[in-house]
């Protein structure tokens, strides 16, 4: 490869780290502004997770210390998008039936796994092969699904609010809370499918970041 090839070859990859990076960190200010919004409205639970997801998002920039390691923006913008729909879809009437921020809820918690699988495997060590990539997006999916309802039950408990204990009867909040963890299963395992399928193998994602060839820091 002459000279000329190889500075080519290498803009190319640092154009596409700096729009990856660009793009990222306008996802992060949406969340960011989702959140401040949720806040404004009431809506405690949700700014906490808005901003688990922020958190999320940047640890991989503050762990090594560059603004151009972001996870992919394609992944910042699906967990943006469910959080977004949750203030401004969520109740609202179209045609007499009133929509619900169930299905956003868990898009979103989907969302939040499927960029702790990415940043294990664009910015660690760790490769997963294609059924432990599916297993481990949706494990987690439900397991987070799982501390978003004991947030909601201490919450009711704690400080009286009606999240989960709202008058209904017993039996009644335990059906919700299953089916609610039949949806979290389902929307894990479509994300573990999305991030095999798409960030894995039809992004490319390996050149938009700073690593090296065995997954660890560039130096």
């Amino acid at each position: 490869m002459s000279s000329t090839d190889a500075r080519a070859g290498l803009r190319q990859v640092f154009e596409r780290r700096r729009l990856n990076a660009v793009l990222g960190w306008l996802f992060v200010g949406v969340l960011c502004v989702t959140s401040v919004v949720a806040f404004l409205n009431g809506r405690s639970l949700w700014t906490g997770f808005t901003l688990a997801l922020v958190a999320l998002a940047v640890v991989p920039p503050v762990a090594l210390r560059r603004m151009d390691a972001m996870v992919p923006w394609e992944v910042l913008a699906l967990a943006s998008a469910p959080a977004l729909g949750r203030l401004l879809v969520a109740g609202q009437t179209v045609g007499g039936v009133t929509l619900t921020g169930r299905i956003t809820t868990y898009v979103a918690v989907a969302a939040a796994a499927l960029i702790l699988a990415v940043e294990l495997d664009v910015f660690t060590a760790v490769r997963m092969n294609y059924s432990f990539a599916v297993l481990f997006v949706a494990v987690a999916t439900v397991a987070t699904a799982g501390l978003w309802a004991e947030v909601r039950w201490l919450s009711d408990i704690l400080f009286g609010t009606g999240f989960l204990l709202d008058g209904r009867p017993e039996h009644v909040i335990e059906v919700a809370l299953m089916w609610d963890f039949v949806a979290a299963t389902v929307a894990g395992v479509v994300a573990g499918v999305c991030f095999e399928l798409y960030f894995r193998r039809f992004a490319d994602a390996t050149p938009r970041y700073p690593v090296d060839r065995d997954g660890g820091r560039e130096r």
